[in-house]
């Protein structure tokens, strides 16, 4: 296949595996939550949700110069840190950890369409530059083996050894979500153009990891830090130069950054703070969070967003329907 920049290729049978993770996803909130609130299926166990502000840089480069980035400007924005297995486990296991951004007063039509009055953007983020599986199909094959039985996950994983291999490097301890570098994963447009996301601690306060960690140890680290200290990050843009090294379709490859380096055009500052409280925490886990939620210069692309666009909404909606809340984004 003639490969181009920026294009995206939808194999034949991804809706029926869309559906397919809805279902099998579904099946496991209403097992797992059962008798309790209903959290997320996927980073349900949250760090912190804290406030800050997300700053484009001025006089940047007329290449970057696009959809949000175009002018200068500071938005207000909530950031949710949290882990991302699925069951809520101690801070010390091995887990692939997350950062959501939710810009709020955002101008511009989203391709989320909510009431008039939403003007937000989300950016998601993870602790690693690869996605475990390379689409869409791979990815149900292993929800559908996480959850029925080991003999099943065994199999899976024997025929399946990149999804192995990149599950295991992207499981790692850290001792503090603020000291952190975090991936997209998933490439966006960038106007014409394609690009990834990072978000990079500017100076990073590694603490070092307790000998006897409580279970919430990274949430521990992030309000001493925060109760003395801002924390400030660099938000950068990776662009796509080559389209079968850089591929759209399969997230599970890195984007070599020799070939193509990441370039700031954003800063993101979270100022000191007190945030562990009971009506934070509350908030936070009610916050959703859709990669689609943004201007349509900024378009998620391949077959993991498109399948983010359906079963984030799917399983939000399901979700904030069990608890009994109307889901609303916050305003500025």
């Amino acid at each position: 296949m003639d490969l181009q920049l920026a294009t995206e290729y939808p194999p034949p049978n991804e809706a029926e595996h869309i559906e397919s993770l809805i279902r099998h996803l579904r099946a496991k909130m209403e097992r797992d939550y059962a008798k309790t609130r209903m959290l997320r299926d996927a980073h349900p166990k949250m760090h912190g949700c804290v406030r800050g502000e997300f700053r484009i840089l001025p006089d940047l480069p007329q290449e970057l110069r696009v959809g949000l980035f175009k002018q200068s400007g500071v938005y207000p924005v909530w950031v949710r840190f949290s882990n991302q297995n699925g069951t809520v486990t101690p801070d010390s296991k091995p887990d692939i950890r997350g950062v959501a951004l939710k810009l709020m007063g955002v101008e511009g039509e989203e391709l989320v369409q909510g009431g008039p009055d939403e003007k937000t953007h989300d950016f998601i983020l993870i602790s690693d530059s690869r996605f475990v599986t390379k689409d869409v199909a791979e990815f149900d094959g292993l929800v559908t083996s996480l959850t029925g039985g080991q003999v099943q996950l065994i199999w899976y994983f024997l025929t399946h050894l990149r999804v192995l291999r990149n599950l295991l490097w992207s499981l790692r301890r850290f001792s503090n979500p603020l000291a952190i570098r975090y991936f997209s994963v998933a490439p966006y447009l960038f106007g014409k153009k394609a690009v990834k996301y990072s978000l990079t601690p500017r100076d990073p306060i590694e603490i070092p990891a307790p000998k006897n960690p409580s279970e919430n140890f990274l949430r521990e680290a992030m309000v001493s830090q925060l109760g003395s200290s801002d924390a400030v990050f660099d938000f950068a843009v990776q662009f796509q130069i080559d389209p079968y090294k850089m591929p759209i379709e399969d997230p599970g490859i890195t984007w070599d950054e020799s070939l193509s380096p990441f370039r700031k055009v954003a800063s993101l500052t979270i100022p000191k703070q007190v945030f562990d409280t009971p009506d934070r925490r509350e908030f936070g886990d009610n916050l959703s969070f859709n990669p689609w939620r943004c201007l349509p210069e900024h378009r998620p692309l391949g077959g993991i967003s498109r399948a983010r666009r359906i079963v984030y909404q799917a399983l939000s909606q399901f979700r904030h329907e069990n608890n009994q809340i109307s889901p609303k984004e916050p305003a500025a």
